[in-house]
């Protein structure tokens, strides 16, 4: 049977067609911008999924992007926005930028200029390797999902006052972020997170800013393997739940290390929280579960206020804060009922060897009640007067404040490197 001349013809376009599509070079081309060039000229005659090699040198512009492209900066080229508006702006989806240099937003709060503006839509936006300096605002991501930020050094306008700077990273109604070791400071918040779900931080250093982390209202997020010292508040987590925290380090933050505020259904685990105003302040916080954290050398080891009840505080160290814990309230607190927590100032014994106290911690007495709302007690806390009020107020129970209460005192910690932690303090703060 003959085949019809209409086959052969389908035929022979289908053959050309795939002659074309595997020709090296063709899928994507490669632009080069040197300087003297312009690349926002390089920007507008690119195609869709096109690479611009930027090759070192300063280029002052303000950058639009409009379509599917990779800026890749040869040998650490020099973004310049001049001191206005937003240095570079992506409003397509799945754009790269690699290796740039990106400085000199303007520094409009109003129209929230910056370094990197992600614009909603830009869905699976890429930001890697880049410095991001004399920005006001670093990097803003708004209503895009998916989108990876990972190995940036991110400065703001140090010389502006810290309600007059952007933050560094500002999230807003996004999903599945993925913000990977990135370096921020000099900002007012390194990280601002808001309306965030399914987002995953790992491995970020943030310090000397107002927050290391200023977060609401957002679900389901990962915290993990970040250090943030330096700021005046390090982790702020606030109306949010699914929460997993784990494996941070928060150190010498001039008032909280872990602040978690309006929170439910979290994990906080294995963090350390260490030279501190206040270790954790925990406020309006219920069923979460904060297990084998190290809380050593702050002021206040934990802040705990405002019906914060239902949680599980198991395999934590207490280790030579100032006030082990600071509890207001009108019942005692449980805590340690399953395995027990360590308090470097429990004064029991262990008869049985078996490793936890005989009788129960208690955090609070009458006489730290007394110095919490009369501070200058603290002055005669030696005497031998005090020392008696304490004693009564232990054989009376009528006399004995509310505290957190630990049947299961252990009497070892189980972080033996504690000692590392000592001494690391937000200057002037002792």
């Amino acid at each position: 049977m003959t085949p019809l001349p209409g086959a052969f013809a389908l035929l022979r376009l289908f053959a050309a067609a795939l002659a074309v599509a595997l020709l090296p070079g063709l899928a994507a081309a490669s632009l080069q911008v040197h300087p003297g060039d312009s690349i926002q000229a390089a920007i507008d005659r690119a195609a869709p999924g096109d690479v611009i090699e930027i090759h070192r040198g300063r280029y002052v512009e303000n950058l639009l992007i409009e379509k599917t492209l990779t800026l890749r900066g040869i040998d650490r080229p020099t973004v310049s926005g001049g001191l206005k508006g937003d240095t570079i702006r992506i409003t397509a989806e799945d754009v790269v930028i690699d290796g740039l240099i990106v400085s000199d937003s303007g520094d409009s709060l109003l129209e929230q200029n910056s370094g990197i503006y992600i614009w909603p839509g830009a869905h699976r936006a890429v930001v890697r390797n880049c410095d991001l300096t004399y920005n006001l605002f670093g990097l803003w991501v708004e209503q895009a999902n998916d989108v990876l930020i990972e190995n940036n050094v991110i400065t703001g306008k140090r010389e502006y006052r810290s309600p007059m700077r952007g933050n560094g990273i500002q999230l807003y109604n996004t999903r599945r972020a993925r913000v990977f070791n990135n370096e921020v400071s000099f900002v007012r918040d390194a990280l601002y997170v808001d309306v965030t779900h399914d987002a995953v931080f790992r491995g970020n250093k943030l310090h000397h800013s107002r927050y290391g982390t200023h977060y609401m209202n957002s679900y389901r997020n990962l915290w993990e393997d970040n250090d943030v010292w330096m700021n005046r508040g390090g982790l702020a987590l606030m109306e949010t739940r699914n929460q997993v925290v784990r494996n941070n380090r928060v150190w010498a933050n001039s008032d909280h290390g872990i602040m978690l505020r309006t929170i439910q259904d979290s994990k906080v685990e294995g963090n350390v929280l260490a030279g501190n105003s206040r270790g954790f302040f925990i406020y309006d916080a219920e069923y979460n579960t904060l297990r084998d954290n190290l809380i050593t050398d702050n002021i206040v080891g934990v802040h705990l206020w405002a019906g914060s009840k239902n949680n599980v505080v198991e395999g934590n160290d207490f280790v030579a804060n100032r006030e082990q814990v600071r509890y207001v309230g009108a019942r005692d607190m449980v805590w340690g009922e399953e395995s027990g927590n360590h308090w470097s100032n429990y004064l029991g014994w262990d008869r049985n060897g078996d490793g936890l106290g005989d009788v129960r911690y208690e955090a609070n007495d009458l006489v730290d009640r007394l110095s919490w709302r009369h501070p200058m007690m603290k002055l005669l806390l030696a005497s031998p007067a005090v020392q008696t009020l304490r004693l009564v107020g232990q054989q009376f129970p009528l006399l004995r404040a509310p505290s957190v209460v630990d049947p299961n005192p252990r009497m070892q910690p189980n972080n033996d490197n504690w000692r590392n932690w000592r001494g690391k303090h937000y200057p002037g703060s002792r």
